[in-house]
């Protein structure tokens, strides 16, 4: 398919994902303006342009999204981290990206994250996947501040009309570690397919997908990839035997979807109920 007419703001450039979807993305022809607290630290790809900003920094985050028709937005805080850390770039940076992506009329590919419903049990035997209107059960702050990222979007698009996408992000490496990528695995062209077909669909809406690979052993059910045309074409099973044994031997950990996010600062005696509004 061609490329966008119109140049592509990539938030979060200089971090390990931005760093795959660049030169991916330039690849195709796309017209990229990079963006990163820090200095991206390869090659600038052909056709990218890159400015160094903070997101808190609305005027700049506005001035960047000037005549973009997309904006790719994985910038901010990455990995679980105190409140007050994550609470300018992953809620207010949000917001400036929400108010650009408004005013330029543009959407909004959100990488929100498996961490907005963490505490989800990990189905057993022949229990129900979670589908993608399950509840919101976030494992930490980081993970609250990409369920706060999903409901930014419906707002925008209920009150604004602001199309948004929002990648559900299992576990994206090079290959699965451990036994619970084998659920969560998003390979890196996987990725790259899931990024671009969510820009060049005709339309979205506000919708929400489980971004990870075709996983056989996947925690997780329906979402809206048929709105975009995506199917991801590789597969953790290529890694069963290599990993399928790692376990990290964290009966919480190994308990819930978010894995390890899930027993950092846990002091529960016992785990909370499935239902997420039950008292026990």
């Amino acid at each position: 398919m061609p490329a966008p007419q119109k140049p592509v703001l990539l938030t979060g450039a200089s971090g390990n994902l931005g760093r795959v979807l660049a030169p991916a993305l330039a690849a195709q022809g796309w017209t990229l303006r990079l963006t990163d607290i820090t200095p991206f630290p390869d090659a600038l790809p052909a056709g990218a342009s890159f400015t160094r900003l903070d997101l808190s920094e609305g005027l700049g985050v506005a001035r960047l999204a000037e005549g973009c028709g997309a904006i790719l937005h994985f910038g901010g805080i990455s990995v679980e981290q105190p409140f007050e850390a994550v609470l300018s770039p992953n809620l207010r940076g949000l917001y400036h990206i929400y108010e650009a992506a408004r005013r330029e009329g543009a959407r909004v590919l959100f990488a929100s994250s498996n961490h907005s419903i963490g505490f989800h049990e990990r189905p057993q035997g022949n229990e129900a996947k979670i589908d993608v209107d399950c509840a919101f059960r976030p494992d930490g702050y980081y993970g609250l501040s990409k369920a706060y990222g999903e409901l930014m979007g419906r707002l925008y698009w209920d009150k604004h009309g602001v199309e948004n996408v929002n990648l559900r992000i299992g576990s994206c490496f090079p290959k699965p570690v451990n036994a619970r990528m084998l659920s969560t695995w998003l390979s890196f062209g996987d990725l790259t397919r899931l990024v671009t077909a969510a820009v060049e669909a005709p339309r979205s809406g506000h919708c929400v997908i489980w971004a990870c690979s075709n996983n056989p052993a996947t925690f997780w059910g329906r979402d809206h990839r048929d709105r975009i045309g995506w199917q991801p074409q590789d597969t953790a099973e290529d890694y069963r035997t290599e990993v399928g044994h790692i376990l990290s031997g964290d009966p919480v950990e190994e308990r819930y979807q978010g894995g390890g996010y899930t027993s950092i600062e846990y002091s529960r005696s016992a785990p909370s109920p499935r239902d997420p509004f039950a008292l026990d």
